[in-house]
């Protein structure tokens, strides 16, 4: 939909934009190529003919010789803001931009769900009696001699340079182990849910991927606007977009690194409280271990990590594909070829060490994701919400109607019972006695019912707990 706007906007404004006019000298200015005697040549075959700077801002001019703007403007002395070739130009960019985006969420998305294909066997693992035998919570341990411990304990981690660095290197081997996935979900549903229940915590991750893909495959105003600087600062000489092709790597990195931290800091904070523990060791979900204690900052940094990737290969294929492989800005071969090169490094490394990682570590946040509801469930609480609301507006309705014909009695009429529109407790879904629920839409699910620790629950919905 927006592909479609900014394409419209184009069309139907390019012929007013290209009769917008700037003087001369600030059109030759900061030029996407070397300035040479043909220069002139070079640049109207590339379709970029002049670059301007207006208070500070510096602009892209994309001009052509057969365009009727260029003479409006050359009859005063001045150059055309943008030619309609240009805007035709620009619009094609704007599509293979919003292309690549949605196959570079899509590469990744599939290739890291791949990886993660093997979860769905340890999930089934906690259901064996084996499992069941080595985490009985009758058997103490102590705690350095657990294995998750002896992953992420060692003398290198006492401190803190030492542990970023250790976690800097143990990303790239296993980064998600066997015994990393079992002691996150132990301590996930021991918090949220109840301890030995049956949650399928893998079709959990699942569910939250496909809620992630439907952020991260779009493209934020914000980010358009980092297109236009992105253009704008592509200046000869300045190798802008080789530097900005190392951002994504970093950011990348650095975000594997900090999640392994999170792993090493939750298995420290088991040994602080307690040096020998019972059953498996138990960590607990805090959002106070991710940065500005949000995990979801970890999914922006992943979405704006994905959008600059798409951009440096789409701007390559664009710029490939409208002036060719031996046009001025591939006069650089070994910047091309490192480009390339970053491009796909990033790509495989937030595949195959990132997202696995950010689909399990992210979930030991304070709260629990809407995905913790299968799809039916969710349905069948929205249906009684909008049950509820219906029956609380008929009967407002049918009291002031009986207020008016009886006025003396207005107080008393209009009273309305309550109790009965309660919001239905994670019981109802198991025992289905609430007979608001069964009135207002179909019955509802027990497949959540016997997860959920009723105390809890019923305490967080009455503070107006949310779940994010």
């Amino acid at each position: 939909m927006v592909l479609g706007f900014m394409s419209l906007i184009l069309t139907v404004s390019r012929s007013f934009i290209s009769k917008i006019c700037i003087p001369n000298k600030v059109a030759n200015s900061m030029l996407p190529c070397r300035k040479t005697l043909d220069s002139i040549r070079t640049t109207q075959d590339l379709g970029y003919d002049q670059i301007w700077s207006v208070h500070g801002l510096h602009e892209r001019i994309l001009d052509d010789d057969e365009n009727v703007s260029p003479e409006y403007c050359d009859s005063k002395g001045k150059t055309s803001l943008i030619s309609e070739e240009g805007a035709n130009q620009l619009s094609i960019f704007i599509f293979v931009l919003a292309a690549m985006q949605i196959v570079y969420t899509v590469l990744t998305m599939a290739l890291g769900r791949a990886k993660m294909r093997r979860w769905k066997t340890w999930e089934k693992e906690t259901r064996t009696v084996e499992y069941q035998a080595a985490n009985d919570p009758n058997r103490f341990r102590i705690t350095r001699q657990t294995t998750f411990a002896q992953r992420h304990i060692n003398q290198c981690t006492d401190a803190s340079n030492l542990l970023w660095t250790k976690c800097f290197f143990q990303q790239f081997f296993n980064s998600v182990a066997k015994v990393d996935y079992l002691t996150l979900r132990h301590g996930f549903v021991a918090t949220h849910l109840s301890v030995g229940s049956s949650f399928n915590f893998q079709k959990y991750i699942q569910r939250s991927l496909e809620d992630d893909f439907k952020i991260i495959v779009g493209i934020s105003p914000f980010m358009w606007f980092l297109v236009v600087i992105f253009l704008l600062v592509d200046v000869h000489g300045w190798n802008v977009y080789l530097w900005v092709s190392f951002l994504p790597l970093t950011i990348v990195l650095i975000m594997g690194t900090k999640l392994q931290v999170i792993l090493a800091k939750m298995a420290h904070r088991v040994e602080d409280q307690n040096s020998v523990i019972q059953g498996a060791p138990l960590v607990q979900p805090n959002d106070n271990f991710f940065w500005f204690n949000n995990p979801k900052f970890v999914l922006t940094l992943l979405h704006y990590t994905l959008f600059m990737n798409a951009f440096e290969v789409a701007f390559f294929v664009w710029v490939t594909t409208q002036y060719g492989i031996k046009s001025c800005y591939h006069e650089n071969r070994e910047i091309i070829a490192i480009r390339v090169v970053l491009a796909v490094t990033v790509q495989v490394i937030c595949s195959y060490v990132t997202l696995p990682l950010y689909a399990l570590v992210t979930q030991m946040g304070s709260n629990f994701k809407k995905a913790v509801l299968e799809e039916q469930t969710t349905n069948a609480i929205k249906q009684w919400h909008a049950g509820v609301k219906l029956k609380r507006k008929k009967q407002r309705l049918s009291s002031q109607a009986a207020a008016d014909d009886f006025p003396e009695n207005s107080t008393t009429i209009s009273t309305v019972d309550s109790s009965s529109h309660q919001p239905p407790t994670l019981a109802s879904f198991e025992i289905g006695s609430a007979l608001e629920i069964q009135e207002a839409g179909p019955a509802m699910p027990t497949s959540v019912a016997v997860e959920i620790q009723m105390a809890s629950m019923e305490k967080k919905l009455e503070r107006g707990y949310r779940v994010i």
